[in-house]
């Protein structure tokens, strides 16, 4: 099935294993926020145990270097997309609020991005992620 958007979550090679599945997990968790018609219909098993929905399209995730993430975001920005993003500084504090404190105190050319989210139209989202490749 192909969709009219696409969801990719764009990665910072560089990082320890559990650092990126922890952007991972939330770079993911924007996306569903800002767009909540992405997620699917509840799962329930052959026994009738109930399982809590998931976003309802393929979710690609390219790995780069902080450089590329940049251009990234300026890609999007340009194009009117709004990225969900996850810096560095934000492995060392402890709650959501302290999160977003972290980012705000930081110009956007200064921020060390480790990792970021987008969803828009296919063609869009090719043209901000042009030239990188997916996270081995």
């Amino acid at each position: 099935m192909q969709f009219d958007t696409k969801i990719a979550l764009v990665i910072r090679s560089d990082l320890e294993a559990w650092q990126k599945l922890n952007v991972a997990a939330f770079l993911t968790s924007g996306i569903a926020a800002a767009f909540p018609e992405c997620i699917g219909e509840p799962y329930q098993d052959g026994s009738g145990t109930p399982y809590h929905a998931l976003i309802g399209q393929p979710i690609l995730i390219y790995g780069t270097d902080r450089a590329a993430l940049s251009r990234a975001l300026e890609r999007a920005l340009a194009r009117n997309v709004t990225a969900a993003v996850y810096t560095e500084d934000m492995f060392t504090t402890t709650h959501d609020a302290a999160n977003r404190e972290a980012v705000r105190a930081v110009a956007r050319a200064d921020l060390n991005l480790v990792g970021l989210a987008v969803r828009a139209d296919r063609k869009v989202v090719d043209k901000i992620l042009d030239g990188l490749k997916f996270h081995a």
